[in-house]
């Protein structure tokens, strides 16, 4: 039926909505300066709180349990409301509303905002894997891409609703509570499973959203840099409005067609009638068999993206293999180390003297989007053909680019702030996109969410690690004050990290010897 083709695109392009403006971690850098002065903190407790939106990750398992026993409208609002309790109560304590809360206080309700990530998220990846089961691969790459744009969608809000930079941090936070619960009671009647009885081809679809998606990417690029970032707010506002409203273009469209298609199966159905029985019954066993051949040739299709494994095993099973181990060490110096990068921007452009945090954040985030989306581009151009990458290799040459920026960064131009900030980024986005088909391959798929959350339960580990690191050497060449200005503040840090990231790159390529085979057999 028409309607629930269209329902089935609408739901995807709900998921698009509901991950825009998900990452409320990622636009932490554009304001934490700010949360510093105002809340009176050292470099580490700051740290810490970049730490506990993370941690809310050690216990998105919860809500995978929800999802079995909820429906899925329901897990979505219990999401945005833990985010909107969590960024709300913050909210009112930066505007004096409140004013009882402590630092540990602030540090729990970030911890319960970041877990609430984890219950949208949760619901995104469910409902692009149910709705396109043969294509989830694409649908999945599609949608999530568009998290790592949350930071430009907060930047360009706030940047048309307060011109004082002083507002800034309360802003951030007012916005962080809202807009996920708002597109959640919005989108929550739509975003569910859609049977759509048989197989549709869909390959055109997927190619009008990955059009509006590159850009959609391409202005948020512009947006931040230029003329155009210092252009008006609210066309910044209006531009990405248009841009995510524009993907509703392709459920209106299947929606027409099934319209179409059903008046001129009417009028056929008419004209068979007055046709003999014979007639009719050629007509009827013609249409049978192009049916059958529409089914079949989509169920090859959608076979192609049957995801084959080294193994299938469970948690236990996984942990006592040196391919995780191997693994787990890879993504912690890898997308890990990138995201803990991304969540001292702020610090670390203070401290260098640029003043434009917000633009750089912005900037940042839409080459996080393209590395996340640039897996997807790479799926749709070669799914009919077996020259895709393994996702070791992938890895590795993400990793060598990222390992060299660290060390560009040492040096005190702006040119190489913004070329290393973009390198960083890009990769962080292109690891966390494959890690996803990565540990299907590697430990199978009838266990994936448990492997997979054991996997990136590194980010919270990794964020502590590497952010506390940053934070004593930041203290270090301080002022005594909490305050440091100058290259010396974080340049140690990028030496290490730039040395993690290597031997990181290093690892990727042991495991990439060790699963060559498996790859070559899939040719």
């Amino acid at each position: 039926m028409p309607r629930d083709t269209a329902l089935q695109w609408l739901s995807l392009v709900g998921v698009i909505w509901l991950q825009s403006i998900n990452g409320t971690n990622s636009n932490f850098p554009a304001y934490s300066s700010q949360l510093k002065q105002l809340l009176s903190l050292s470099q580490l407790q700051l740290n810490n709180l970049a730490l506990a939106s993370d941690a809310g990750k050690l216990f998105g398992w919860l809500a995978g349990i929800a999802a079995v026993y909820l429906p899925l409208w329901l897990v979505l609002l219990i999401g945005s409301t833990l985010g909107f309790i969590g960024y709300g109560l913050q909210y009112l304590f930066l505007t004096h509303y409140i004013t009882s809360l402590t630092y540990w206080h602030i540090f729990f309700l970030t911890v319960l905002a970041g877990n609430g990530i984890c219950w949208i998220n949760t619901v995104c990846y469910l409902v692009a894997i149910q709705n396109f089961p043969f294509h989830r691969q694409a649908a999945v790459g599609l949608a999530t891409s568009y998290l790592g744009l949350s930071a430009v969608v907060y930047t360009a809000a706030v940047g048309a609703f307060s011109s004082k930079l002083s507002e800034r941090a309360e802003q951030y936070m007012l916005f962080n509570s809202l807009l996920p619960f708002t597109i959640s009671v919005i989108t929550a009647p739509f975003v569910r499973h859609v049977d759509t009885k048989k197989p549709k081809k869909v390959k055109f679809g997927f190619f009008v959203v990955l059009m509006i998606t590159i850009a959609t990417g391409i202005y948020a690029v512009a947006s931040s840099l230029g003329a155009m970032s210092r252009s008006a707010p609210w066309l910044k506002v209006v531009g990405i409005g248009v841009c995510l409203t524009s993907l509703l273009i392709v459920p209106m469209a299947e929606f027409l067609v099934g319209i179409l298609d059903e008046k001129c199966c009417i009028n056929r159905e008419v004209r068979v009638c007055n046709l003999t029985t014979d007639v009719d019954e050629a007509v009827e066993h013609q249409n049978v068999q192009n049916w059958t051949k529409d089914q079949n040739n989509d169920t090859v299709e959608g076979n192609r993206e049957e995801i084959c494994t080294m193994e299938d095993i469970e948690a236990k099973s996984m942990l006592q293999r040196l391919n995780f181990w191997l693994y787990f060490f890879i993504y912690i110096s890898g997308a890990t180390l990138g995201l803990v990068y991304l969540n001292n921007l702020g610090q670390i452009a203070e401290s260098r003297g640029y003043t434009r945090t917000s633009s750089l954040v912005s900037f940042a985030s839409a080459f996080v989007f393209f590395g996340r989306l640039m897996p997807s581009i790479l799926n749709y151009v070669y799914s009919r053909s077996k020259c895709m990458v393994p996702g070791p290799t992938s890895i590795v040459l993400a990793m060598v680019p990222m390992a060299a920026a660290f060390f560009f960064l040492i040096n005190g131009s702006n040119l190489f702030l913004h070329a290393s900030t973009a390198i960083i980024g890009f990769s962080t986005g292109v690891i966390t996109a494959i890690s996803v088909s990565t540990t299907t391959e590697l430990f199978g798929p009838n266990h994936f969410g448990v492997n997979h959350n054991i996997v990136v339960a590194n980010i919270p580990l990794g964020s502590f690690m590497f952010g506390s690191l940053a934070a004593v050497m930041y203290h270090r060449e301080g002022d005594g004050q909490g305050r440091c200005f100058g290259l010396q503040c974080y340049s140690k840090t990028f030496i290490i990290w730039g040395s993690l990231c290597s031997l990181g790159a290093v690892l990727a390529l042991v495991l990439h010897s060790r699963t060559r085979k498996f790859y070559l057999q899939r040719l």
